[in-house]
């Protein structure tokens, strides 16, 4: 049976800890594995703007011995121009594996059922898993591992970013809260998704209104920006002077209340003076660039994973 990476919880807690371990080891030895040897091709489709993403993917893609086939989701028109389930009919036949940024998860879903070949989420408006591997990967660099760790994320806690937090940190065993303004919380059904994980991990899965409550002894605190990709139309409201998100922004006064070590992430884009301080994403507790750097790493080893498990 085909192995898909559409949502966090695709991975079991073993398997996860599996894919990072790898990930570290790829990070050592860039050329360990070569899954892709050929070099096969991977399709990397994108239906939203991209930097990161598409750097990792195709650096990654070509490291593992794969030839990285960039496709421009506005020329394909893929569920447009063409139906999502033809497009993955052709793709299978000729690719190793499809990346895919897109809207709707049902999208991605579709494409997986028809495909016959891996497929990885690259950001959907409901998840973005391969962002909490690289996550995943840095904690563990900097605090040995993300299990048992209180992990605090704060602004938006309704996006795609806080959903997969809840997924991909219970299943690590941490102990993750996502807090936002009211009115912006999880989808209920994911958050009872993480605590059922959690259940099993020893970690913790919780939701709440108040910023400083969730980041108190904090050894990680996490942040996004508070327009998401698909928002652009609210972005007045979401950064006016009166935005709900205000208290939710991550300053040196909310760092306060964290631990005295703790460190602080972002998946970027950053928008320095609204979701987070300067002084905060370039200070000492900042460990920003090492995982915009393991996006790279965890990625490769997640590929690796799938093509080992086709």
């Amino acid at each position: 049976m085909t192995r898909h990476f559409l949502r966090d919880d695709d991975l079991s807690p073993a398997e996860q800890a599996e894919v990072l371990a790898l990930a570290a080891t790829l990070k050592r030895d860039r050329h360990a594995k070569q899954p892709f040897a050929g070099p096969q091709g991977v399709a990397i489709i994108f239906d939203k703007p991209t930097l990161r993403t598409q750097l990792s993917f195709s650096v990654g893609v070509a490291e593992l011995g794969g030839h990285p086939m960039i496709v421009d989701g506005k020329l394909a028109q893929i569920g447009t121009r063409e139906s999502i389930h033809d497009v993955a009919k052709v793709l299978g036949r000729q690719v190793s594996a499809i990346v895919w940024r897109t809207y709707g998860q049902d999208r991605l879903e579709e494409m997986a059922e028809h495909a016959g070949v891996p497929v990885v989420n690259a950001l959907t408006d409901a998840f973005h898993p391969c962002q909490i591997l690289a996550d995943l990967l840095t904690v563990a660099e900097h605090k040995g591992s993300a299990a048992g760790r209180k992990v605090a994320y704060v602004g938006d806690a309704a996006n795609n970013m806080a959903h997969s937090y809840l997924l991909g940190f219970a299943t690590a065993g941490a102990d993750i809260t996502v807090a936002g303004p009211h009115g912006y919380g999880p989808d209920p059904a994911i958050l009872e998704r993480a605590k059922e994980i959690a259940a099993t991990t020893c970690g913790g899965a919780h939701a709440s209104e108040d910023a400083i409550e969730a980041v108190t002894g904090a050894d990680v605190v996490i942040t996004d920006t508070w327009v998401s990709m698909g928002m652009e139309d609210e972005a007045s409201t979401r950064k006016g002077e009166s935005n709900p998100f205000s208290a939710f922004s991550v300053t040196s006064e909310l760092m306060a209340h964290a631990a005295p070590d703790a460190i602080v992430m972002h998946c970027l884009p950053a928008y320095r003076g609204f979701e987070i301080a300067a002084d905060v994403i370039d200070g000492p507790a900042s460990v920003v660039w090492d995982e915009a750097e393991n996006r790279l790493h965890a990625q490769k080893a997640l590929l690796t994973f799938l093509a080992e498990h086709a």
